[in-house]
């Protein structure tokens, strides 16, 4: 009897549509669809797809708990041998799903899983110590090369085989220790890395040691009515016409505009109607200028800093955050506003969060995916309302709409203001 498959796909594999249908609820359907087809060809005669779960990225990470409770149900409806998700290659609320699915099946129902995707999803850090997540290229344009090692991967997996090293099968490094039998004692295979190292060869360390990327958070502002602020985005808010011609994914450029000069997004991977509509869904400068007529805010630093976080490394993100900080300490601001759309985009705007936040000025990240920011290691993070309009919601009257976003920065600015030890949410 073949093993049985369930593959779990957002709405764009699915042929549903991109980012416009991201908001599409789960739904279960019978056999292989889309990249089930090619992973179905991959299994040959030892397994059967039996069926497809399929759930829109905005509507997962917008509605967490009650989709995995939908997905949950509909995947243990199948009692299936194995679950398969993905690949999300460096779509980061696709990997994030993915993951986050990967982990509540294994769980709840001790099943068998594996996904795939690209080593800077955020997603691999989010999961790669819980689930087996195989590394996969940059876009879809590598789905051939990655389905047959993930078909071979979630055979091991359902008939109980042995799962051997990250190098020998083909995953991310987990973290786990594992004792093994050698010829030689640990002295002896010390002193041979050191003679490698000091002879410049190529050596491998037993016990590689972990990446602590964990960054203060700034003191608290004591008086806002004093205080110079400053907004930074990663959700792609430019000039109209988009003059220094920022890339909408994989950004190697931020830019510097005047506050006054918001125009349009160029960030792709989120639906931009809304953003193009009113900038401030994006950046609440709106707010923030009453602020400061208000007397709530001493004063709103001249210039917003932008980039597209739509798959931008997590180096360029870094670069960017650092600059900008030296920026901003040299022009006397006190506290940063930063604001993130969608996946990838929030790992980007955490990065940067975490680069300004070293120069000491204490940083606030206003996103929709909290997990990856939490994840990457932001230390003050309000939620936000939804991707492609973060600070607002274009259902509501102008009016409403505005309240909606000023509740939102009245967190953000009460998150400035509290002194943290660590990493907290702002969400009551």
């Amino acid at each position: 009897m073949a093993i049985k498959v369930v593959h779990y796909i957002n709405q764009f594999f699915a042929g549903i549509g991109g980012e416009e249908k991201a908001d599409h609820p789960a739904e279960l359907r019978q056999g292989h669809v889309g990249p089930g087809m090619a992973l179905s060809g991959a299994f040959g005669e030892e397994a059967e797809i039996v069926a497809t779960v399929i759930c829109g990225d905005s509507y997962f990470n917008e509605n967490l708990e009650q989709a995995k409770a939908e997905i949950l149900e509909m995947i243990k409806s199948q009692n299936p041998d194995v679950l398969v998700a993905g690949p999300a290659f460096n779509a980061g609320r696709y990997g994030t799903a993915c993951g986050t699915v990967a982990k509540m099946i294994q769980d709840e129902l001790n099943i068998p899983v594996v996904t795939a995707m690209y080593e800077e999803n955020p997603g691999v850090d989010m999961y790669r110590k819980e689930v087996y997540i195989l590394p996969t290229s940059n876009s879809a344009a590598g789905m051939r090369k990655a389905v047959k090692p993930l078909a071979a991967f979630a055979l091991k997996l359902a008939k109980g085989e042995e799962i051997l090293s990250p190098t020998e099968d083909g995953y991310f490094e987990r973290g786990a220790r594992v004792n093994y039998f050698t010829d030689k004692i640990g002295g002896e295979r010390a002193v041979d890395m050191l003679v490698a190292k000091l002879s410049g060869l190529e050596y491998t360390t037993e016990y590689p040691m972990p990446t602590f990327d964990n960054v203060e958070p700034g003191k608290a502002i004591v008086d806002m009515s004093k205080a110079k602020v400053a907004v930074v985005t990663s959700g792609g808010i430019v000039p109209s016409g988009n003059p220094d011609r920022i890339e909408s994914s994989s950004a190697s450029k931020y830019g510097e505009y005047s506050i006054e000069d918001r125009g349009e997004t160029a960030h792709g991977g989120y639906d931009p109607v809304y953003a193009n509509e009113r900038p401030d869904r994006v950046v609440a400068i709106d707010v923030l200028q009453d602020m400061v007529q208000e007397g709530l805010i001493g004063a709103l630093h001249e210039f917003y800093y932008t980039t597209t976080g739509n798959g931008t490394s997590v180096k360029n993100s870094d670069a960017f955050g650092t600059e900008i900080g030296q920026k901003l300490l040299a022009a006397g601001v006190d506290a940063v506003i930063l604001t993130s759309t969608w996946g990838t985009c929030t790992r980007c705007g955490a990065t940067m969060v975490k680069a300004i936040e070293r120069t000491g000025l204490p940083v606030v990240h206003i996103c929709t995916v909290v997990p990856i920011s939490l994840t990457v290691g932001a230390n003050r993070i309000v939620p936000a309302i939804a991707i492609p309009f973060p600070l607002g919601n274009p259902k509501l009257d102008a009016v409403e709409e505005k309240k909606l976003r000023r509740g939102i920065i009245e967190k953000a600015l009460d998150a400035l203001q509290t002194e943290v030890s660590d990493q907290t949410v702002f969400d009551k």
